[in-house]
C-alpha cells in the first residue's frame, strides 16, 4: 500500500534553535508512516533583522538530521511560486506550515495562496505561537493574513487553541504538545545524573558537590525574565546561603545590563553567566548539575527549554504564563509562581528545596513524559488526512 505523503514548510538543518528541532522530532515521528517532504529555507532571516551570532547550527554533533529541500527563501516572492510549484509537484495529501512569527506571513500566504483549489482543505498550520488580542496591532494583523488560508490548525498548547477560536471560522484545530526533547543524552557524551555524577560535575563549575544549583538556559531576551530572577537572587541567599545559579545562553540584547545587575546586587560570587549559545553536544554538563531549571517567563506560549529539562527528568519552576503551567504539575515536576515577582520566585524556590526532600521530583516527570500528546502525532496526522476527504 503506497504510503500518504505530506509536505512540510518549516526549518529544518542546518538551521539552529527551537524550531528546528521541532520539525526534525516531527519528520522522525511522521516519516514511519507517511512520505515525507520537508521544504527547507534558504534565507530564513535576513541578517539584519537576526539579532543572535548566526542562524546555523554550527555543532559537531547533529541531532535528528532531517533531510530537507532548501527552497524557500522568505523575502523573495519568485521563491515562493517555485515553493509552490514543488508543493504540486509532490502532490501530497496534506501541505503543513510551521508558524510561530508574524515575519513569515507574506511567504506562507503566498506559497497557501499559489497552489490553489485543488489544496484548499488540505492545509495545515501548525501554530507553534500566535499573537493574542494582547499584541501588536501589526503583528495580529501580520498573523491573521498568514494564516488565511489554513483548512485547519493543529495547536501545541491550550492558550494557543484558545487564541486561534478568535480567528478560526469554524476552521478545526487539533491539538498536541512539544516533544520530549531527550535527544541531548547523547551516546559520546550522556551524563549519568546520579547525585554522586552530579556532584563531580558541579566542581567543573567551581560549583561545591552540596551547592544547590538553579538553571537559567536559552536565548537571554527581556521576556524571559533574567532580570527578575536575579532580583531574587539576594533574599534567596538569605534563607539558602549555599545556593548557585548558572545562566547559559546567547544574549539578544545589551548583555552588560545583566553584568552590571550581578554586581550591583553583590552576586558575583554565587551567578555564573555564559553568553554563548551551546552547541548540541554541550547541553548535558550544564543540566547534570541543575537542582532546579527555572523559567521566570513574562509571557510565553510554551517552551522548549521545559522539555529539555523534562528530557533531562529535571524539575522546573515556571511562571503562570501563557501555555507554560499546562505542562507542569504543581508540587510533583515543578513549582509554579505568579509572573514578574521576585518575591514569587524566592518562595517557590524556597518551596521546591524543602519539597524535594520527600517528593520524587523525577518519577514524577517520568511518569509526565509517558502522557505526552507527540508520541501519538502520526496517528493524529493519519485522522486530519482523513478529515480532509470529508
Amino acid at each position: 500500500m503506497q504510503k500518504k505523503k505530506i509536505a512540510i514548510v518549516g526549518p529544518a538543518y542546518p538551521y539552529r534553535g527551537g524550531n528546528s528541532l521541532f520539525i526534525a522530532h516531527l519528520y522522525e515521528k511522521l516519516s514511519k508512516q507517511f512520505d515525507v517532504t520537508i521544504l527547507n529555507y534558504t534565507l530564513l532571516y535576513p541578517s539584519f533583522l537576526f539579532p543572535g551570532t548566526t542562524q546555523f547550527d554550527q555543532s559537531s554533533v547533529t541531532l535528528k538530521p532531517a533531510q530537507s529541500e532548501r527552497i524557500i527563501n522568505s523575502i523573495s516572492p519568485l521563491s515562493w511560486l517555485k515553493t509552490a510549484k514543488r508543493i504540486k509537484e509532490i502532490n501530497p495529501d496534506l501541505v503543513v506550515f510551521d508558524w510561530w512569527h508574524p515575519f513569515f506571513s507574506f511567504c506562507h500566504f503566498s506559497i497557501s495562496s499559489f497552489l490553489g483549489k485543488k489544496y484548499q482543505k488540505k492545509i495545515l498550520f501548525i501554530t507553534e505561537n500566535f499573537i493574542s488580542h494582547e499584541g501588536h496591532i501589526i503583528d495580529r494583523l501580520l498573523t491573521k493574513i498568514g494564516l488565511i488560508n489554513a483548512s485547519a490548525f493543529l495547536s501545541l498548547s491550550e492558550k494557543v487553541e484558545k487564541d486561534l477560536a478568535n480567528i478560526s471560522r469554524n476552521r478545526k484545530t487539533y491539538r498536541s504538545e512539544l516533544p520530549i526533547y531527550d535527544c541531548y543524552n547523547l551516546p559520546d557524551t550522556q551524563t549519568n545524573l546520579s547525585d554522586k555524577k552530579n556532584k563531580s560535575h558541579k566542581r567543573d563549575f567551581a560549583f561545591s558537590d552540596d551547592d544547590f544549583v538553579l538553571l537559567f538556559f536559552g536565548y537571554i531576551r527581556k521576556y524571559k525574565g533574567l532580570d527578575i530572577l536575579l532580583h531574587a537572587m539576594p533574599v534567596l541567599l538569605k534563607e539558602i546561603p549555599n545556593i548557585k545559579l548558572l545562566v547559559v545562553g546567547e544574549s539578544y540584547e545589551e548583555f552588560s545590563f545583566y553584568e552590571n545587575l550581578v554586581s550591583k546586587l553583590h552576586l558575583t560570587n554565587y551567578v555564573k553567566m555564559e553568553n554563548r549559545f551551546v552547541a548540541n553536544e554541550e547541553v548535558s554538563k550544564y543540566y547534570s548539575v541543575a537542582d532546579l531549571v527555572i523559567l521566570p517567563y513574562r509571557s510565553a506560549t510554551q517552551s522548549g527549554i521545559l522539555n529539555v529539562a523534562y528530557g533531562f527528568s529535571k524539575p522546573v519552576l515556571v511562571t503562570n504564563v501563557g501555555g507554560l503551567a499546562e505542562f507542569v504539575d504543581d508540587k510533583k515536576t515543578g513549582i509554579i509562581v505568579e509572573p514578574e515577582s521576585p518575591e514569587a520566585i524566592v518562595n517557590g524556590i524556597k518551596e521546591f528545596y524543602f519539597l524535594r526532600k520527600t517528593v520524587n521530583f523525577s518519577k514524577n516527570v517520568g511518569d509526565r513524559i509517558s502522557q505526552n500528546q507527540f508520541s501519538s502525532i502520526a496517528q493524529l496526522f493519519d485522522k486530519i488526512i482523513t478529515d480532509t476527504l470529508l
